[in-house]
């Protein structure tokens, strides 16, 4: 898919994009563009709209009608059936995780991405689609656990489950949610090493979380959210700065940079 010129569609096109649940604005004249295979992260408290601008892109929230322009389009198209949106973004968020805690066995979560499903019920599984997941369950060095159930997994073995679920039908772009949350730091490493193996394979990342570490060095991008707004979008670099951080989160921080990641001290 292209644009003019023979320029490629962005991924994503937000103008003006207002979402309103209740009496909050929870997304507050948004706009961004993000390229295809481009890894950035959305970086801010908890609270910022972060989760809502997932929302956003998975057509679970529609912006407001207001004046002025308004696009809110993805891979250059403004009307998605949901079911054929979704099989080209893989999602990851603690709460699939809760939904995928039950008596499935890893091989049966990856599986059941290809149908959306939770579980795979009466659906067809091919031969093509077990050679996929033993691919993706290789790839992310999981296959030793395949046949264990969710409900006896670890935490971070559960959520690299989930990855694969996201990647077993070829998505375009990766999106995950706090994906760091409850992990302790054997399966911290872990994720970095599987999210970094799946960026230098090709697959674009877009990583929300409010946790400075999880960002991982193949983050070329980084944006700051607060308060329904995109407060400071650039390269990563020249966004995690001490004083930047310090206001986000209105604490006194020096950030530091070691091997490609990026941590706060002092607060």
């Amino acid at each position: 898919m292209t644009g003019t010129h023979d320029t490629p569609t962005p991924l994503l096109e937000f103008r003006n994009v207002s979402v309103i649940k209740g009496e909050k604005t929870v997304l507050d004249r948004i706009s961004i563009t993000i390229r295809e295979g481009e890894h950035l992260a959305i970086l801010g408290p908890n609270g910022a709209g972060k989760s809502s601008f997932i929302r956003a892109i998975t057509r679970e929230y529609y912006p407001v009608v207001q004046d002025g322009d308004v696009t809110f389009r993805i891979w250059g198209r403004d009307v998605w059936h949901v079911s054929d949106l979704r099989s080209l973004l893989g999602i990851v968020s603690n709460e699939l995780q809760h939904t995928f805690t039950r008596n499935l066995s890893g091989r049966e979560v990856v599986l059941s991405g290809f149908f959306a499903s939770v579980g795979l019920f009466t659906h067809e599984v091919t031969g093509e689609m077990e050679e996929k997941t033993d691919e993706i369950l290789s790839f992310l060095d999981i296959s030793h656990l395949a046949d264990r159930p969710m409900t006896l997994m670890s935490t971070g073995e559960a959520r690299r489950f989930l990855i694969g679920r996201a990647l077993v039908h070829k998505p375009r772009a990766l999106v995950l949610d706090e994906p760091a949350g409850s992990l302790d730091l054997h399966a911290l490493h872990l994720l970095r090493k599987t999210l970094r193996k799946i960026a230098r394979a090709g697959t674009g990342i877009i990583l929300v979380t409010h946790s400075l570490p999880d960002i991982i060095p193949e983050v070329s991008r980084v944006i700051l959210m607060k308060d329904g707004t995109f407060w400071k979008d650039g390269p990563k670099g020249a966004i995690l700065t001490s004083r930047n951080i310090g206001e986000l989160f209105a604490i006194p921080v020096e950030v530091k940079e070691e091997g490609g990641y990026y941590y706060a001290t002092g607060y």
